[in-house]
């Protein structure tokens, strides 16, 4: 009788655990975009920090940091890391 009180208890055990993890959901990551405001940059640091920009007329556009991209008169906004390739969702 107490061994199979022990099965049961045991496969509750496992079945706990292993549904655990599919409990919390994952949330998708927003990028986090950086507006450029006025005055632009004149002078950036030779820093490589890949972004992606958008410009004014919507395209996107890899800059070698967050102030190159901003020292560009036609970048709106950018966000970190270069833009993904033709095909991919930003």
């Amino acid at each position: 009788m107490h061994f199979s009180f022990l099965i049961s208890a045991l496969t509750l055990t496992a079945v706990i655990t292993a549904t655990a993890g599919c409990a919390t959901p994952v949330e998708p990551e927003i990028p986090s975009f950086t507006t450029c405001e006025e005055p632009r940059p004149q002078v950036c640091t030779m820093i490589f920090a890949p972004v992606c920009a958008t410009t004014v007329t919507g395209e996107l556009t890899n800059h070698a940091s967050g102030c190159n991209a901003c020292a560009d008169d036609q970048v709106l906004t950018y966000v970190d890391g270069a833009c993904e390739e033709e095909g991919d969702s930003l």
